[in-house]
């Protein structure tokens, strides 16, 4: 049953199905691709067998075989198929990394090999290459593959027509193969699915040992990875166990293709399609390339080379590429949000990591584990919250903190238990910190992500918390002076006689109304601390100080793209809203003594931001220079951990983000239920088809459909949201129109306003003086 006009040993067959499923589960991508496939995916290239006269022999005289092929991954460097980080070609640290990604990727295929009970490998039969299709759908060909079958039937299709035939032939009986883990009762563990190169397949015990050719990039295995192109080729051998000829002896399980169980829903569902690092030689090269970087970035940020390098940088702006994205420039920076978000791209300008699968397992083992949480936050479970900065250090800090062991690499994502281990009797070694700027009396639905967040991680960690009101910021940048509100020393209509002609009472003001909306996000109150920049400025002052000393004019205005024009006030801010990410700035709230229990010194607390994505320039200029404000044993070496979210969408469309200047592209939380309803149904971006019968054709455009975007956020049930997208999308089911989605959203937005409104009407100003008062919140 062969499908390749050329002899392909067995060995290599089998060492090839091995590696189409080994170098994906390292990656983290799809192990193929098919017409039909939801999760897209990649398809592996034509497969070569070539011939090495250095390699041992493989029962061909005087020579040997090894085989070729690569997974092309696509633009912007692989990250939108991929998850692993891929060496750049730009890289400074390429040559080692590329050796350890082939190290691991030989290492994994190996210990597959010698723990060969892991894997089941089934051989299955087909009459036909359409039979193999219809059950496996046309993901098991290689792009070779692919190419010939269609050039064979265009040629038969062309004979049948000139003689008048009916049809043109199924093709010959092929065999596919197939790599299952054996733990698993079920076929949704599926590993490597391929149509065969050769006519069989030989036991993995018998293959000996895979060696990955690396020597010559030219000839060999090679990556390329930049924005134009990435492709990972590899190229390999088997070496004969002890030098001996292969033992070939041995069974293969043997089915004909109406016999087997897997079918194109079961491997579309499996976690083989996934996006996600499946083998434990992919994790490790994961974090061992996490710790290669962080060595790197804290070796510099102790030079003076690396202010320099801030100092001359240009502002922070991350633009997307004119020549793939034209219409819709990208711009993220500190003050301005627009245009077609690539996340993907943010994270490689920025220099943040992605928040992987194995970080939330990390998460859970010191959340859910310990029975403070039911599950992870749905921001997670989405990855709304995508990005970070030392996360990993913090879950380090809280395992020793519980006193319990990082998850195992290998585990399930799900299989989280929830026996919590005994309590700690120390206060939390971290705290979070996040933040408002009060520009305005309501607050929207956009304001309110963070804070959602905030208190779930505060009710996860059981720490501390501190919450900055930067009334000052909002003064410097948007205040105004005019010089008839001045005070004229008589207090006409009972205003102040003395009073000065700016607004910054007004700022001041709106820190109290703004803090009722964020006492009402459900804090633990005697844990958290709200203040002002205006009242409390004084506390921070000697780190304020500090950071002022540290950094240069020039590095501000590089970061942020203030020039002369710039009041004073604009490049001494950045200072006062670092400082807060120093324990130290609260000697009194996360200092001294709580019921008997003595608090670790505060300057040693690691601190945690949640935030979006766009403030993160602020905290990469503080991690600069973090270490010359906290002694030489901080854990993070004074460095605030980050995690970043996406930009909530205006109504107008999933682009930038929501603005309080434009009242009909947000949902505000003093809007009545009458003024939400009106807003989904008359502004609310539609990704749905003009007719209904192009719905029902085609179905909605999820990605840029705004009522579908906002259930991510704030409809609960996975299993719901999983369901709508599905029906939405296919123009079919309960959820089939845009009028059926909007109408729940309208329903979920209004249940969430109405209590958020009732938890708030119950914060007086008194109840706000009692958060704002200064105490230990341990």
């Amino acid at each position: 049953m062969s499908n390749s006009g050329t002899e392909i040993p067995a060995e290599i067959s089998t060492a090839h199905l091995l590696l189409r499923g080994v170098l994906p589960a390292i990656l983290g991508c799809p192990i193929g691709s098919s017409s039909t496939a939801a999760s897209g995916g990649v398809r592996p290239s034509a497969f070569q067998m070539t011939y090495r006269k250095e390699l041992p022999k493989l029962g061909i005289q005087n020579g040997g075989l090894s085989g070729k092929f690569s997974f092309n991954l696509g633009k912007r460097f692989g990250s939108e198929a991929a998850s692993l980080s891929i060496p750049k070609d730009e890289d400074d640290d390429r040559e080692v990394r590329v050796a350890k990604f082939w190290e691991a990727a030989e290492a994994a295929a190996n210990r597959l090999i010698h723990k060969n009970d892991q894997l089941l490998m089934k051989r299955v039969d087909f009459g036909s290459e359409e039979e193999a299709i219809q059950k496996f759908g046309d993901g098991i060909f290689d792009a070779g593959q692919l190419a010939s079958r269609e050039k064979r039937i265009k040629k038969e299709q062309k004979a049948a027509k000139e003689a008048e035939a009916t049809a043109a032939s199924a093709g010959a009986v092929v065999s596919a193969g197939q790599l299952s883990f054996a733990a698993s009762d079920n076929e949704n563990q599926l590993f490597s699915l391929a149509l065969l190169h050769g006519e069989n397949l030989v036991p993995l015990s018998s293959l000996g040992h895979i060696k990955i050719l690396r020597d010559n990039p030219k000839n060999d295995s090679n990556i390329v990875c930049n924005k134009k192109k990435c492709e990972v080729t590899i190229k390999f051998c088997v070496m004969p166990p002890s030098g001996d000829a292969l033992d070939t002896t041995g069974a293969v399980a043997v089915e004909e293709g109406n016999e087997t169980k897997l079918d194109v829903a079961s491997i579309e569902g499996s976690k083989a399609m996934s996006k996600e690092i499946r083998l434990e030689e992919g994790t490790n090269y994961e974090l061992w390339t996490q710790q290669l970087r962080m060595e790197a970035m804290s070796t510099s940020a102790t030079t003076e080379q690396q202010q320099q390098d801030t100092a001359a940088a240009a502002p922070v702006a991350a633009t997307a590429d004119a020549a793939d994205d034209k219409a819709d420039d990208m711009v993220v920076t500190a003050f301005e949000v627009a245009g077609s978000i690539d996340y993907n791209k943010l994270i490689e300008q920025f220099g943040s990591k992605e928040l992987t699968p194995y970080l939330l397992r990390r998460l859970e083992n010191v959340t859910v584990k310990q029975g403070t949480v039911d599950r992870l936050h749905r921001f997670l479970r989405r990855e709304i919250f995508f990005s970070h900065r030392d996360i990993e250090k913090i879950c380090e800090l809280l395992e020793g903190w519980y006193g319990v062991t990082p998850p195992p690499i290998d585990g399930d994502s799900h299989d989280v238990e929830t026996t919590p281990a005994k309590k700690p009797t120390t206060p939390c070694p971290i705290y979070l910190y996040t933040g408002r700027g009060p520009s305005s009396a309501a607050m929207h639905l956009g304001h309110l992500v963070p804070f959602l967040f905030t208190a779930w991680l505060q009710k996860a960690f059981q720490c501390p918390l501190v919450i900055q009101m930067t009334d000052d910021e909002k003064f410097i940048f948007k205040g105004e002076y005019t010089s008839e509100n001045s005070g004229d020393g008589t207090g006409a209509n009972g205003l102040d006689p003395y009073r000065t002609g700016d607004n910054l009472d007004y700022f001041a003001n709106l820190t109290t109304e703004n803090a009722k909306d964020i006492i009402a996000c459900d804090f633990i109150p005697e844990k958290t601390f709200l203040f002002s920049d205006l009242d409390y400025v004084g506390r921070m002052y000697p780190n304020i100080v500090r950071i002022w000393k540290a950094v240069t004019v020039n590095q501000v205005n590089g970061v942020f793209g203030f020039d002369s024009s710039a009041n004073i006030g604009k490049t001494a801010f950045p200072a006062i809203q670092a400082a807060p990410s120093f324990g130290s700035s609260f000697p009194n709230v996360l200092g001294g003594s709580k019921g008997g229990v003595d608090a670790a010194n505060p300057a040693t607390l690691a601190c945690l931001i949640p935030c979006a994505i766009d403030q993160d320039p602020y905290f990469r200029l503080t991690r600069d220079i973090a270490h010359k404000l906290v002694p030489s044993h901080h854990p993070l070496q004074g460095k605030p951990s980050l995690i970043h979210s996406k930009f909530f969408p205006p109504l107008q469309g999933a682009q930038g983000k929501m603005s309080s200047s434009d009242v009909n592209s947000a949902i505000f939380l003093t809007d009545s239920p009458e003024d939400i309803e009106r807003k989904i149904k008359q502004h609310a971006f539609s990704g749905g088809q003009d007719t209904k019968k192009l719905q029902e054709e085609l179905g909605a455009n999820l990605e840029v459909d705004v009522s579908y975007q906002w259930l991510r956020f704030f409809l609960e049930d996975d299993d719901e949201l999983a369901r709508i997208g599905q029906e939405y999308g296919s123009g079919s089911g309960e959820h089939w129109s845009t009028g059926k989605v909007k109408a729940k959203l309208v329903a979920v937005l209004k249940d969430l306003v109405e209590e958020h409104q009732m938890r708030r009407n119950a914060v007086t100003d008194e109840v706000v003086k009692q958060w704002m008062t200064e105490r230990c919140i341990l």
